[in-house]
């Protein structure tokens, strides 16, 4: 329930989202953290950046990191983040670390170049403090989109359109909780939504019950570990 996706274009490396649980996923699938050169925030709940505290102390005490890292989401990131740090471990972000932490805010349909990455932020409906964000990446080529987290909202088909891939949170199979999505509503959205694949992630035990009759012939789960070619 955690997300965190990680994207290996070939010359870099990058991950969406960054929940609290991500470093113990990451280490699983054995990814070197050191490689990872940014890292885009959708929102600023915990299950989608809370990693972030885990992941900048274990890349400076135990992976011993030098290369910058930076880290990009909604306005007020740079702030959210060195709070949730400041609760956890009191006194760490006033440390010197070995290696340099560059925040970057999106504002709403600005293509914003990252490195070698492009990302377009389109705002979305899930309250959490600051603006929510779908993202549109593109990289190496391709075009990778993201729902985030929210209720259906129409910027989801331009988030879609013509991209190679699109992640989009199913929370529920029929049953809709408050600012999430279920497949009664994504389903007879998936028409409109142009992108090549569409992968339903953030699923909840409900839905993760009833992807059998979740069939499209375009659609693909998420799960843990899962790898895909975009």
């Amino acid at each position: 329930m955690h997300t965190c996706f990680h994207v290996d274009t070939g010359s870099t490396k990058f991950l969406i989202d960054c929940g609290a649980s991500s470093l113990a996923g990451i280490r699983r699938l054995g990814i070197d953290v050191n490689e990872i050169d940014t890292i885009f925030i959708s929102h600023l709940h915990g299950d989608h950046f809370a990693g972030l505290v885990w992941l900048r102390m274990f890349m400076e005490f135990v992976t011993k990191r030098k290369a910058p890292l930076t880290l990009v989401g909604p306005p007020g990131i740079e702030q959210r983040v060195r709070a949730a740090a400041e609760a956890l471990f009191p006194g760490t972000m006033a440390m010197r670390t070995s290696y340099e932490i560059g925040f970057v805010e999106l504002a709403r349909e600005v293509r914003t170049m990252v490195g070698e990455v492009a990302v377009t932020a389109f705002e979305v409906s899930h309250p959490s403090g600051a603006p929510s964000y779908a993202l549109r990446v593109e990289a190496g080529g391709r075009v990778l989109s993201y729902s985030g987290d929210t209720e259906w909202v129409e910027s989801l088909i331009k988030v879609a359109d013509g991209a190679d891939m699109m992640l989009i949170e199913c929370y529920g199979y029929a049953t809709t909780v408050p600012y999430h999505m279920s497949w009664k509503i994504v389903e007879p959205h998936l028409p409109r939504l142009k992108a090549r694949w569409i992968v339903l992630t953030h699923m909840n035990a409900e839905m993760l019950a009833n992807q059998a009759k979740a069939s499209n012939a375009r659609v693909l789960f998420a799960d843990d570990g899962l790898v895909l070619d975009v």
